[in-house]
């Protein structure tokens, strides 16, 4: 039988946790990961409604798109809805799921579902998830003569560094000119106190992650001949994932007019009405969009040379900003660009969970009526 830890592994697979934004709270958020799961629900939010359904449908665990949890809890009893509900799924035994913003940013993920509903085109992240290879965190530098070049690079990689994949050792040395003066307490390794000196060394450079960094800086003391050897930390950016990211840009495969593209999206999303902030572009190229609430990524669209962006919601000065700048903004409601997406999220669940039932909330919706 399936249990929770099974579910944990395929949602990684969908929607890798270390794609999330780093203020979001994703993964397994309730329960035991060895607990058997047979029944899955997916929903949105996970309400008191959902609740329900979820206990009366015997389910054993919910993947939640939002985090029920999102600021730490200071106490779990019956003073709020969200402990409430808490208490609930822990007296069902039923475990919770988040993927939220690791499912935007992955590939075929609910961000690329949103872009499909704009047109036919290539489309890219707005913002790149950055990932850093464990053992890649920093590069260290260093200026060794050359006859100790040897000596140093080989303490440094036995202490951990130059581990990049598979690869051990690694390293990188270049013929560097290099200039002290020495105190008079000083006991230079070449040349002589007293006396501005000119040496020429290696300039050696390996990467090494944040676990042994104290450990090959410490090796790398022990290896240098010098009193004061020159060490130089440098923090590593992560490398860019060309398909997974924050929102995407569209490109569209021909143009399309913006009664064209809110035609679509009202069938697609299912919503009886779009709220429209015209920019002034009769036609677009290039499109963007987020699913939930994406305006901190308006900046982004333009820069990608986007004329219309679709998301949820956004702040109304954003909005006036926008249109000002000549983008078209189409707002379908919070959740309306997120909860189409369910399906497929059934399926490719359903596909790496063959021994679970997986099934989508009846009782989630949007909370908004329209009057």
């Amino acid at each position: 039988m399936s249990t929770v830890n099974d579910l944990c592994q395929a949602m990684e697979r969908i929607a890798p946790t270390g794609h999330a934004a780093d203020w979001d709270n994703v993964g397994l958020l309730v329960g035991q990961r060895t607990a058997p799961c047979a029944k899955i629900m997916l929903t949105i939010d996970l309400t008191r409604e959902v609740l329900t359904e979820a206990v009366s449908n015997d389910v054993d665990a919910v993947v939640a798109y939002h985090p029920l949890i999102f600021e730490p809890l200071k106490r779990l009893d019956d003073s709020s809805e969200i402990s409430r509900i808490l208490l609930g799924l822990i007296s069902a035994g039923i475990s919770v799921y988040s993927p939220h913003t690791a499912l935007d940013a992955s590939p075929d993920g609910m961000t690329d579902w949103l872009a499909s509903n704009l047109g036919d085109g290539e489309s890219m992240p707005l913002e790149h998830v950055l990932v850093r290879r464990p053992g890649e965190a920093n590069k260290v530098v260093t200026y060794v003569p050359p006859e100790k070049l040897e000596a140093v690079r080989m303490a440094m990689a036995s202490a951990g560094a130059g581990v990049i994949g598979d690869y051990t050792h690694c390293s990188t040395a270049i013929e560097n000119q290099g200039t002290f003066y020495g105190g008079d307490s000083t006991s230079p390794a070449s040349g002589e106190a007293g006396k501005l000196q000119h040496v020429t060394e290696q300039r050696l450079m390996m990467v090494c992650s944040e676990e042994v960094l104290a450990s090959v800086i410490a090796a790398l003391r022990s290896a240098h001949p010098y009193e004061e050897p020159p060490i130089h930390v440098i923090p590593l950016a992560g490398h860019p994932i060309q398909d997974s990211g924050m929102g995407r840009a569209l490109r569209l495969s021909k143009p399309r007019s913006t009664g064209d593209i809110v035609a679509k999206l009202k069938s697609a999303l299912g919503v009886d009405h779009l709220r429209v902030a015209d920019g002034g572009v009769d036609s677009h190229d290039v499109v963007a969009c987020c699913p939930g609430a994406g305006g901190s990524l308006v900046d982004a669209a333009r820069a990608a040379g986007a004329t219309l962006f679709l998301t949820g919601e956004m702040r109304h000065h954003d909005v006036l900003a926008a249109r000002a700048s000549g983008m078209t903004i189409v707002l379908a409601g919070h959740t309306n660009t997120e909860r189409g997406y369910l399906p497929t999220l059934r399926d490719r669940v359903a596909s790496l969970m063959t021994d679970s039932d997986v099934m989508i909330s009846g009782s989630d919706r949007t909370p908004w009526s329209v009057h």
